[in-house]
């Protein structure tokens, strides 16, 4: 068997963690492919048990020979991965070095039990949608896509602006607000849910519309089907605004148009049998400190 693991940087107090990893694999005669700025991070430090290893920088490097993917970090992290991994259908596995790991939501300390639940093929792939972008300009590359969210901002030291929303070409809503999201189910646990969005659950087909910071009170976040096309013009005493997917951002001109629709393909994530939806609600959102339930 043969993974690919992929990092952007890890705290020198994890380096055993890290460790621990690396003779799991060999223990297991799992060969690793690690990605280049990561085995240069941690190469001085951690014995990778082979005298060749193979490393990759970009997508084009991973072929149909890598089984999955190992996200050592936090969920920014893990949607780093997911723009490499692109349309290839490998799996994601991701261990949570970061804070919260709503994404990445299996901890260190379940580095052992993960590798061997994937070499005996004990998990679940959990298959979560993209949002897709479409602009008359050329946006984000070849990557024009996001797990969670697609979102439009004012800059930094302009006023609130207007984005005059359709669904399918039929005018929505005029939001005067600082920007709009956009989320996908896997989303509505993140950016959109601190901006007052809806909880949804990963396979419900539907994108999250909510504003932030919108100065008519009135308006609130609305669920629709992800088979929508949704498209935006934005008003601006500013020449520009930002778009955003997931933690990337381009400034572009406000005269530009955009839509969003469900990418064409899916990204799937592993999940250990135990670690479902509603068990990573309960602890990552701290459902479960009222003494009363």
């Amino acid at each position: 068997m043969k993974v690919a693991i992929y990092s952007r940087v890890i705290d020198q107090d994890d380096y055993s963690e890290i460790q621990n990893l690396f003779d799991e694999l060999n223990s297991l005669q799992i060969e690793p492919v690690i990605y280049q700025a990561f085995f240069e991070q941690i190469a001085p430090v951690v014995r990778f048990h082979l005298d060749k290893l193979t490393t990759f920088n970009n997508s084009e490097d991973l072929d149909e020979s890598i089984e999955f993917v190992i996200s050592l970090g936090g969920d920014g992290t893990l949607l780093d991965t997911v723009t490499l991994v692109r349309n290839k259908k490998i799996p994601i596995l991701g261990i949570n070095f970061g804070r919260l790991g709503f994404l990445a939501s299996i901890g260190k300390e379940e580095l052992k039990t993960a590798v061997a639940s994937m070499v005996n093929r004990q998990f679940v792939i959990d298959r979560r949608s993209l949002i897709h972008l479409d602009a008359d300009k050329l946006l984000f590359g070849e990557t024009p896509y996001a797990l969670n969210e697609f979102a439009i901002h004012k800059t930094d030291i302009s006023p609130m602006i207007k984005i005059h929303t359709y669904l399918n070409g039929e005018f929505l809503n005029t939001y005067w607000s600082d920007g709009l999201i956009v989320s996908t189910p896997t989303g509505s646990t993140g950016y959109s849910l601190s901006c007052g969005g809806p909880i949804v659950f990963p396979d419900s087909g539907s994108f999250v519309i909510t504003p932030v910071a919108p100065h008519n009170l009135n308006v609130r976040p609305l669920i629709v089907p992800d088979d929508n096309i949704i498209s935006f013009e934005v008003e601006s005493r500013s020449d520009n605004f930002i778009c955003a997917l997931d933690s990337r951002r381009e400034i572009v001109s406000k005269n530009i148009q955009l839509a969003v629709k469900r990418e064409k393909f899916d990204v799937s994530i592993v999940r250990l049998n135990e670690n479902n939806f509603l068990s990573t609600l309960r602890n990552k959102l701290s459902w479960g400190l009222d003494t009363r339930n």
